[in-house]
C-alpha cells in the first residue's frame, strides 16, 4: 500500500481513468451529503486563511507498482461517492461557465478535458469515470450532454439536479472554482500481491453514507473471484436482484431481506446491525464452503424473488397477492422467515396453492388476533424463526394448525371468545391499521372488492365533546360515560363517503338522508337504516354481530382433539403438587412469608406469568421457566434461566452455576433471605424474564 496527499483536480487530471468493479454498491449519496459537500467546497473557497479542505481518500487497486501514469484503470475500493459527486459538480459547472474562465484553468473546456474525459481516447475509455450498471449509463449520458436513458439512476439525475440548482444561485462562480481547487484526498494505491482489498474495504470509515449489510455482502461474496467469475454471477444473479428490489427499495430492504434469508438457513435471528458477521460465519460452514459460492448466490437470488413476491408486491398469482398485500398492510415483516420457507415449498410443488394461502391467512390472523388482545409482541420473532422445525411436509397445513394450537400462553393463538370479546371492546380507531381491518372486513367473500381507501372512517356517534341536544337524549342521562366508553370502538366505526355531509348530524338525518345509511351500499352499514336510535345497547349489539363475523375473517385454526393428540408428545401421568408439599413454607413460616412476597412480584411482571408448583421447586413461566424457587430451611434460592455472561449484577449477588448438578433451570442462582433484598433479586428476576421474552426487540 502506498498512501499520498494530492489534491482531487490533480489527481483526476493524471489519472487516466476510474472503473467501479460491478461488486461494489451503487451511487447512494443523497441531499444531505451533498449539501455537505457542497457547503464545505464555498466555505474554503471564500475563505483565503483556508488552505485546503479534506474529504476523504480514494483507494484503488493497480496492476503492478505505483504508476499513476499508468494508462491501466484503476478499480476504486473506497471513494466512488466523493468521485462521483465532484464530477457533478464540475459538469454543472461547466454548462454555466460558457466562455468565461473565473479563475486561470477553470474554462468549461479545460474543466471537460482535464477532469471529466479523455478527449483522445475514444468509446468508455475516453471517460475519467465508469460507474456500474445504469450509474455508468446516466453519467455518461450527462457527460456527453446526451438525454437521461429510459431507466435513469434517481441518485446521479435528482443529484445534478441539485448542483445545477445551486450554481444557478452563485452571482460569482470564483469561490466554487476556488473551493474546488483546494479539495484534497488521500490517494491509496494497493498492489494486488500484497494487500487484501476486503479487509482494507472493511476498515474504511469514510466520510458520507456508511454501507449497508447488504454492500458488505455483495463485496465479501464477489470482490475475491476472478473478473470473469465476478461478472458472470452478478449479471446472473446479483444484478437481477437489484433490479427486482427498484433503486431505492434495494437500499431500503435488502438488509432486512439478508436477515430473514439467514434466519431460514442458519435458525438464529441475527441483529440487523450483525447481518454482515453472521453471513460471513454462514458463508464459511463447511456445508456453505463445499456447495462454493456459485450455490450460495443462486440460492440467495431465489429468496430474493421470494422476498419481492411477498414484500414488494411483484407476486403474480392474484390470491396469493391478496393475501400478501393485508401482510404488508398489517406489517407482519417478523413473518417473513416463517413464510419464505413455505413459497420455497410452494415454488417446488412440495405445498399447494391452496394450503399456502390458507398458512398465510392463518399467519394474519395470528398476527392480528394478537394485537387486538394486546399480546406483548416481543416473542414473534421467535416463535416465526423456529416455525418451520415443527412442519410435517406429508401434512402441511394441518402441521401448521397444530403448532398454532399448541403454542403456549405469550405465543398463544388468542380463541374466538377472547378475540370477539376483546374486539368488542378495543380502541380500534386508534389501531395502528385501522384502514386494514375495516377493509378487510368489508371485503371478505367480496370478488368485487370495495376500494375502502376512497372512503372515510365515519362516528356514528360523533366525537364532538359538546354533544346536541338530541344526540343527549338518545344517549341518556349518563350520555358522557356512554360517549368516552364506546365512541373509538368496533360498534361506533363505519365507512362511509358521505362524511362531510354527516357531520354531527343526529342518528335519523344521517339514516335517511340523501346518501344515508339506509342507501349505503357497504355491508359495514347493513341493519343501521332499520334502527329508530343510536345508543349504548344499539353499539355493543352492532359489535357482538361484527365480532361475530370477524372470527370468520381472521379463523384460528380447527383441529379434532384426536388430531392434535398425534402432535402432542405423550407423556406419563403427571403427579400434582401444591405448596404443602414443601414444609419449608408452612402457613406462617418465614420462608411462605418472604415466597409469599417473591410470587407477588414476580406474578406481577406481566399477566401472562403462571405459577407451577414441582416437587423440588415452584417455577414461574413466561413461554416456559424464567424463574425456579427452591425453598430452603433459611433463604430461597433462585435459578434464572440465562446464561451467567448476560446478567447485570452490579452487586455481585449471583454465582455461576453452569455445569453443575442442581434443581431449576438456568446458569444463575442467587439467594434471598430478606425483604430487605427483594427489590435488587427482582432486578435480576426481571432480565431472565425479558431476556426470554426478546427484550421486546421483535419488529412486527
Amino acid at each position: 500500500m502506498k498512501a499520498t496527499e494530492a489534491k482531487l483536480l490533480d489527481f483526476l487530471k493524471k489519472s487516466p481513468q476510474f472503473i467501479i468493479p460491478i461488486y461494489q454498491r451503487t451511487y447512494s449519496w443523497n441531499e444531505p451529503q451533498c449539501q455537505q459537500l457542497w457547503d464545505d467546497i464555498l466555505r474554503a473557497g471564500s475563505d483565503d486563511n483556508i488552505g485546503g479542505h479534506f474529504i476523504g481518500s480514494v483507494v484503488y487497486i493497480e496492476q503492478g507498482l505505483y504508476q499513476v501514469s499508468s494508462q491501466s484503470p484503476l478499480l476504486v475500493i473506497d471513494g466512488q461517492q466523493r468521485l462521483a459527486t465532484a464530477m457533478l459538480i464540475i459538469e454543472a459547472l461547466c454548462r454555466h461557465l460558457g466562455e468565461e474562465e473565473p479563475i486561470d484553468g477553470f474554462s468549461a473546456k479545460k474543466l471537460r478535458n482535464y477532469y471529466l474525459l479523455n478527449p483522445l481516447e475514444d468509446g468508455e475509455r475516453g471517460f475519467k469515470l465508469l460507474l456500474t450498471q445504469t450509474d455508468k449509463d446516466s453519467l455518461l449520458a450527462l457527460l456527453r450532454q446526451k438525454p437521461w436513458p429510459a431507466q435513469p439512476s434517481l441518485r446521479i439525475q435528482e443529484n445534478f439536479a441539485f448542483f445545477e440548482q445551486k450554481v444557478k444561485t452563485l452571482t460569482n462562480l470564483k469561490p466554487l472554482c476556488q473551493g474546488l481547487a483546494k479539495l484534497i484526498i488521500v490517494d491509496i494505491a494497493l498492489s494486488r500481491d500484497q494487500d487484501n482489498p476486503q479487509l482494507i474495504f472493511e476498515s474504511m470509515n469514510s466520510t458520507g453514507r456508511a454501507l449497508s449489510q447488504a454492500d458488505l455482502i455483495r463485496n465479501f461474496v464477489l470482490m475475491g473471484l476472478e473478473p470473469e467469475h465476478q461478472t458472470r454471477l452478478y449479471e446472473d444473479h446479483w444484478r437481477p436482484m437489484e433490479v427486482a428490489f427498484g433503486q431505492e427499495g434495494y437500499g431500503e430492504h435488502f438488509d432486512w431481506f439478508m436477515r430473514h434469508y439467514l434466519t431460514v438457513r442458519t435458525g438464529e435471528l441475527p441483529k440487523i446491525g450483525d447481518v454482515y458477521e453472521a453471513f460471513k460465519a454462514f458463508a464459511r460452514t463447511p456445508e456453505q464452503s463445499a456447495a462454493g459460492v456459485d450455490a450460495l448466490v443462486a440460492d440467495i437470488h431465489t429468496f430474493g424473488g421470494y422476498y419481492c413476491a411477498m414484500a414488494l408486491g411483484q407476486e403474480t398469482d392474484k390470491r396469493l397477492a391478496e393475501a400478501f398485500q393485508d401482510l404488508r398492510e398489517l406489517k407482519v415483516d417478523v413473518a417473513y422467515p416463517f413464510l419464505l420457507q413455505l413459497y420455497d415449498d410452494y415454488a417446488k410443488d412440495q405445498l399447494s396453492s391452496d394450503d399456502f394461502i390458507a398458512a398465510v391467512r392463518l399467519v394474519e390472523a395470528y398476527v392480528f388476533r394478537r394485537a387486538v388482545c394486546a399480546i406483548p409482541t416481543n416473542s414473534l420473532n421467535k416463535t416465526f424463526a423456529n416455525f418451520g422445525r415443527a412442519l410435517k411436509k406429508d401434512r402441511y397445513l394441518e402441521s401448521i394448525q397444530a403448532h398454532f394450537l399448541g403454542l403456549p400462553s405469550y405465543r398463544r393463538f388468542p380463541n374466538d371468545e377472547e378475540f370477539k370479546r376483546e374486539l368488542s371492546v378495543r380502541d380500534l380507531y386508534n389501531f395502528r391499521s385501522r384502514s386494514y381491518w375495516l377493509r378487510r372486513l368489508e371485503n371478505h367473500g367480496r370478488k368485487e372488492r370495495v376500494p375502502v381507501d376512497e372512503y372515510t372512517i365515519e362516528h356514528i356517534l360523533p366525537q364532538n365533546e359538546n354533544l346536541s341536544a338530541k344526540w343527549r337524549e338518545a344517549l341518556g342521562s349518563d350520555w358522557q360515560r356512554v360517549q368516552e366508553s364506546w365512541l373509538h370502538t368496533l360498534g361506533n366505526l363505519t365507512l362511509t363517503g358521505y362524511n362531510t355531509e354527516y357531520s354531527d348530524r343526529p342518528f335519523a338525518e344521517k339514516r335517511d338522508m340523501q346518501g344515508g345509511f339506509k342507501q349505503s351500499p357497504l355491508r359495514l352499514n347493513e341493519g343501521l337504516g332499520a334502527l329508530d336510535t343510536w345508543n349504548e345497547e344499539a353499539i355493543q349489539t352492532r359489535a357482538q354481530r361484527l365480532a361475530a363475523q370477524a372470527v370468520t375473517v381472521w379463523q384460528a385454526p380447527a383441529l379434532s382433539a384426536e388430531t392434535l393428540a398425534t402432535y402432542r408428545q405423550a407423556s406419563p401421568a403427571s403427579v400434582s403438587y401444591d405448596l404443602s408439599d414443601h414444609p419449608q413454607l408452612a402457613t406462617g413460616s418465614p420462608m411462605r412469608a418472604l415466597f409469599d412476597a417473591l410470587r407477588k412480584e414476580v406474578m406481577a411482571l406481566d399477566p401472562g406469568v403462571t405459577e407451577e408448583v414441582l416437587k423440588l421447586y415452584v417455577a414461574f413461566k413466561a413461554e416456559t421457566n424464567f424463574v425456579d424457587v427452591v425453598p430452603q430451611k433459611s433463604r430461597l434460592r433462585l435459578s434464572l434461566n440465562m446464561a451467567f455472561h448476560e446478567l447485570h449484577d452490579p452487586k455481585g449477588e449471583a454465582k455461576d452455576v453452569t455445569n453443575l448438578g442442581r434443581w431449576g433451570n438456568g446458569d444463575v442462582e442467587v439467594g434471598l433471605t430478606s425483604l430487605d433484598e427483594l427489590p435488587y433479586v427482582m432486578g435480576l428476576v426481571r432480565q431472565a424474564f425479558e431476556k426470554q421474552m426478546g427484550n421486546g426487540g421483535g419488529n412486527t
